[in-house]
C-alpha cells in the first residue's frame, strides 16, 4: 500500500492459525502483515511496525535447532506479544524455563487472570475464561523482570508480562473464536501499540486505484475474468483506474455453473468493461476424456486454460500487464519458508500464467483477505449477489463430478446445482451458509419413476458454515427443506435417482469432495 499507516507485524513460526491473527488485527481497522520468523532486521525496521506478534508453531524451544527471530527485535522498543510457541520463545530468551508438559493441552481450556494488566484491560480477574490451547511444552519459571498474570488448567504460568518493555506472553490462542476473550485481548494489544485505525474499505480501494494509475499509466492490462468474487473485484479496480486500457477475457470451459456466461456479461456491461468470451468447452472436454484422478483433472484444466488464454491474449496488441486475483492467503501459503504441509490441491492463483506469457503482474488485491475483498467490492459498487456468492472451485464442476467427466454428467450437475442454490435462496438460507455445493457420484442407484424401475446417478448435497475455511461444520437444514430440494431434483433432472445430504465436518472431511 502506498500511504503511511500504523502496522502490526506478525512473525510466523509455522502455526496453522497465523493467518487468523492477521485477520483479527485487520478486523479492528489496523493493517497487519505476516512475515517469516527469520525476516531480516533491516526489512523489519523498514516496515516500521508499531508492534510485533510472535505466532505459535509446532516446534519446541528446547530443540537444538529451534526457530528463533532476530534478537534485535527486542531492541526496537515496541510492544511484543508472544502467542503459544511465541510465549515460550520469550521465556527462553529472557531467562525463564520451559519444559515438556506431562499433560498436553489441546482444545478447550480455562484461563484465570490473576493480576490486572493492560493486556487484560476490562476483562474480569479471578474467574474462569474459555480459551483454546494447542501446546505440549509449558513455562514453569517466568523470565527475569516478568510477572505472571494468568494460569490455566494445566499451566501455572499461562500468561506473563514485562510492564517496563511492554512485552507479553500468552500460552493460548486469542485469534480463534473458541477463546471467548480473544478479540478483547488483541484489541488491548493494539491500544498498547498506540495504533490509529486506518484500514478501511474506502481507504483501501482509493489507494489501490491511485497506485494502479501511478504504476501503469496508459499501458494495457489483460485479465482472465472467471465471474467469481476475486477476479470481478480486480476487474472493477482496474476499470476505475485505467478504463479502456483493460481487456477482460472470459473462457467458457464447459465446466461452469448454469447461466454463468450471462451473469459475467451483465457484470462487465454494468462496469463498461471490454470483454471477450471464448467458447473452449470442446477443447476442455476432449482433454478430460477418460480421466478420473482429481489431481490430473486439475492439471489438465490448468494447462488448457493457459493455452486458450495465451492464444486469445496474443490477439490484443501492446499488452504489458497481466491482472490476477491473487489474495493474501495465497501469498502467505506460497511464500512460507518453513511450511511442510501437504499439497491439498493445485490449480493455485499464484504462478502459472505469468511464466508462459512473460508479462508484468498487477495484483491489486494481493494484500487482502477474502472478507476484505468483499468489502472493497461493495465499496466499488459491485452487486451484493456477486459479492456474497459462495466459493466456486477454479476447475469448476470437474472436481464436483467424481470419476470420468462427460457432457451428460455436466448438464445434470448444472441443473442440480441451480435447483439447490435456488431453493436455498427461496428459503432465505443462502446467506446464512458459507458454502453450498452438489456432487455427482458415478455409482448409479435404482429408482421408481412412472411405475418403472430405472437406474440414475446419486447426488450428494453439502452445505457448511465456517469462519476461516480451516474448519467447518455441516449446516442444519430441516428435513422439510431437504425433502423439497430432493423432490425438485429427482422430478426435474433426468438421470438422477437419489439425493443424499453430507453431514461430515472438517476435519476429518474437506469441504469439497475432491
Amino acid at each position: 500500500m502506498i500511504s503511511e499507516r500504523d502496522l502490526i507485524l506478525i512473525l510466523d513460526f509455522g502455526s496453522q492459525y497465523t493467518q487468523l491473527i492477521a485477520r483479527r488485527i485487520r478486523e479492528q481497522g489496523i493493517y497487519s502483515l505476516v512475515k517469516s520468523y527469520d525476516t531480516d532486521i533491516s526489512e523489519i525496521k523498514n516496515l516500521n511496525p508499531r508492534g510485533i506478534i510472535l505466532s505459535g508453531g509446532p516446534n519446541s524451544v528446547n530443540f537444538k535447532k529451534t526457530l528463533k527471530p532476530n534478537k534485535e527485535i527486542f531492541s526496537l522498543e515496541i510492544p511484543i506479544l508472544g502467542i503459544c510457541y511465541g510465549m515460550q520463545l520469550l521465556s527462553k530468551e529472557f531467562g525463564g524455563k520451559v519444559i515438556k508438559s506431562s499433560k498436553k493441552e489441546f482444545g478447550d481450556s480455562k484461563l484465570i487472570i490473576r493480576k490486572k494488566s493492560k493486556l487484560f484491560k476490562d476483562i474480569k480477574i479471578n474467574v474462569e475464561h474459555k480459551v483454546w490451547m494447542s501446546h505440549s511444552d509449558k513455562v514453569i519459571n517466568a523470565p527475569l523482570n516478568f510477572t505472571k498474570i494468568g494460569e490455566s488448567t494445566n499451566s501455572k504460568i499461562a500468561a506473563f508480562e514485562n510492564t517496563t518493555t511492554d512485552i507479553f506472553g500468552i500460552q493460548f490462542h486469542p485469534e480463534v473464536t473458541h477463546t471467548s476473550i480473544g478479540k478483547k485481548i488483541l484489541k488491548n494489544f493494539i491500544l498498547i501499540c498506540k495504533c490509529k485505525k486506518s484500514w478501511t474499505a474506502s481507504k483501501i480501494s482509493k489507494e489501490m486505484i491511485h497506485k494502479i494509475k501511478s504504476d501503469i499509466g496508459d499501458d494495457k492490462v489483460i485479465l482472465a475474468l472467471s465471474g467469481g468474487v476475486d477476479s470481478s473485484v480486480v476487474a472493477a479496480i482496474l476499470s476505475k483506474a485505467i478504463g479502456k486500457h483493460l481487456s477482460c477475457i472470459f473462457i467458457d470451459t464447459g465446466l461452469l455453473r448454469k447461466n454463468e456466461i450471462i451473469e459475467v456479461k451483465n457484470i462487465t456491461s454494468s462496469l463498461k468493461i471490454n470483454l471477450t468470451t471464448v467458447d473452449a468447452s470442446r477443447k476442455f472436454l476432449l482433454a478430460l476424456r477418460g480421466v478420473k484422478d482429481p489431481e490430473k483433472k486439475r492439471k489438465i484444466i490448468g494447462k488448457c486454460f493457459i493455452d486458450v488464454f495465451n492464444a486469445e491474449a496474443k490477439k490484443i496488441k501492446n499488452v504489458k500487464y497481466l491482472g490476477q486475483g491473487t489474495i493474501y492467503p495465497d501469498v502467505i501459503e506460497s511464500s512460507s519458508k518453513n511450511s511442510e504441509s501437504d499439497v491439498i490441491k493445485s490449480h493455485h492463483n499464484v504462478g502459472g500464467l505469468p511464466k508462459k506469457m512473460k508479462l508484468k503482474l498487477v495484483e491489486p488485491i494481493r494484500d487482502l483477505f477474502k472478507d476484505e475483498v468483499r468489502r472493497v467490492g461493495l465499496e466499488l459498487g459491485l452487486p451484493k449477489a456477486l459479492i456474497n456468492r459462495h466459493p466456486f472451485p477454479g476447475p469448476g464442476l470437474a472436481v464436483r463430478i467424481l470419476g470420468e467427466i462427460n457432457h451428460e454428467k455436466i448438464k445434470i450437475l448444472q441443473e442440480v446445482d441451480y435447483i439447490f442454490i435456488d431453493e436455498l435462496r427461496n428459503q432465505n438460507l443462502y446467506n446464512k451458509i458459507d458454502q453450498a455445493l452438489a456432487v455427482l457420484i458415478p455409482s448409479k442407484s435404482v429408482g421408481v419413476m412412472g411405475d418403472k424401475r430405472q437406474y440414475g446417478y446419486v447426488i450428494a448435497l453439502r452445505a457448511v458454515n465456517t469462519t476461516d475455511f480451516m474448519t467447518a461444520t455441516a449446516c442444519h437444514i430441516s428435513h422439510q427443506t431437504l425433502n423439497n430440494i430432493s423432490t425438485r431434483i429427482v422430478n426435474e433432472v433426468n438421470g438422477v435417482a437419489r439425493v443424499v445430504y453430507d453431514i461430515t465436518s472438517k476435519p476429518p472431511g474437506t469441504i469439497e469432495w475432491e
